[in-house]
């Protein structure tokens, strides 16, 4: 509605603090680049992005926290109408194809809704790839030499193949150089060909 505008990402932090607490975890805002960061003992540590709506920038920035995490969360406000709806049907497709979760926040009466977990409807493929990453991101963080290039590298690849199924998806079957020229990725033929995430 109207009011969806004035809507800041802060006002989601409260209704998202109290579900995982509800569920005994500790919970942080702001702890280095990510929003919300929940640990619980024994259990793998949550990470969530707050967002006022669904966006590109959103579904990149949870793809980026899966390097610290295996539990990202992409948390965003209940909309009204069949619009939202739509999105809210193909975004929590998007995420889980992605290995993300997605809560629903209702303002309104602070209560929160997953619309899918993280990783549990992910490609086969995924969890494996992920692992490397975590492997990655632990090998290399006390290696100022290499200073996390590779896994920077990873994401930026993720990112591109990301953008190019996002044009496909509105655009329908196109050819590599029509998917470079409307998203800006120089490789989206490769991408496209070597099919790394099983996107295409």
């Amino acid at each position: 509605g109207p009011m969806s505008s004035q809507i800041k990402e802060t006002e989601l932090y409260a209704p998202v603090k109290a579900f995982l607490e509800a569920s005994g975890y500790e919970v942080k805002a702001e702890i280095g680049p990510a929003d919300v960061v929940a640990l619980r003992e024994g259990a793998p540590p949550v990470i969530v992005e707050l967002k006022t709506g669904f966006s590109l920038a959103l579904f990149h920035q949870g793809l980026a926290r899966l390097a610290l995490a295996d539990h990202v969360y992409l948390a965003v406000p209940l909309g009204s109408g069949r619009r939202f709806r739509r999105a809210l049907r193909d975004n929590t497709r998007l995420a889980r194809r992605l290995g993300l979760g997605l809560l629903i926040v209702r303002l309104d009466t602070g209560r929160v809704d997953v619309a899918c977990d993280p990783g549990s409807h992910a490609p086969r493929k995924q969890p494996r790839r992920r692992e490397a990453l975590l492997g990655e991101f632990a090998r290399r963080r006390g290696d100022p030499n290499l200073g996390g290039l590779r896994g920077g590298r990873i994401t930026a690849y993720r990112q591109d193949a990301l953008a190019c199924a996002l044009h496909l998806r509105g655009a329908g079957p196109s050819k590599g150089a029509d998917v470079r020229d409307a998203t800006g990725v120089a490789r989206a033929t490769t991408i496209m060909r070597d099919n790394h995430y099983g996107w295409f």
